[in-house]
């Protein structure tokens, strides 16, 4: 299960993801769609770690 709560992201003045629940059960298949610059690539590089939340 991946669950998130209260996630954002800022680079400066700029808020480029900031999502208030997401909740994806185990086992479901899902996709992010969204237009380019949405934070769809951010999200999964906050999820890996690689990049660290601005709050969550």
């Amino acid at each position: 299960m991946i669950t998130t709560t209260e996630l954002s992201k800022k680079y400066g003045a700029a808020t480029v993801l900031n999502i208030e629940s997401l909740e994806i059960p185990k086992g479901q298949s899902f996709g992010l769609v969204g237009n380019n610059g949405a934070g769809k690539t951010t999200y999964f590089n906050l999820l890996l770690d690689l990049i660290k939340p601005t709050t969550g």
